[in-house]
């Protein structure tokens, strides 16, 4: 019986270590080291994140008249976060909503990161439908 009960336990370990260990693995994101593939990749999560039903639904509701584009530099640093936000051209005048824009895409953590010490600055424009 006690021969029984430890190789429960010891299969009920292992498969929490294994559940465990493939989480983590899944988790685990990608590195990018072209510039192209970055551009790409954020392009892709921007316009992912502006289309989020979340930030349309929010946008809506405090911003219901805004439409239009806005370039902006951003820069992409290591751990998949920007650390920057610029705007360098819009026909968006409405300064709340490109600083809750400018928020929305500062806290958002892309599903890449950089080499050590790697940073790219990224030209984006963001359509506002």
């Amino acid at each position: 019986m006690q021969k029984l009960s430890f190789l429960k336990f010891v299969l009920l370990t292992f498969g929490f270590c294994f559940l465990v260990s493939m989480t983590s693995f899944a988790q685990k994101r990608v590195t990018l080291t072209e510039e192209e593939q970055v551009q790409e990749a954020v392009t892709k999560e921007i316009e992912a994140l502006v289309k989020d039903k979340n930030f349309v639904k929010k946008m809506r509701k405090k911003f219901s008249t805004v439409r239009g584009y806005i370039i902006v530099d951003i820069a992409v640093v290591q751990n998949g976060k920007l650390s920057s936000f610029f705007k360098v051209d819009s026909d968006i005048k409405d300064i709340d909503f490109i600083e809750y824009l400018s928020d929305t895409v500062l806290s958002h953590k892309f599903e890449f990161k950089l080499p050590k010490q790697q940073r790219y600055k990224i030209r984006q424009t963001i359509n506002i439908e």
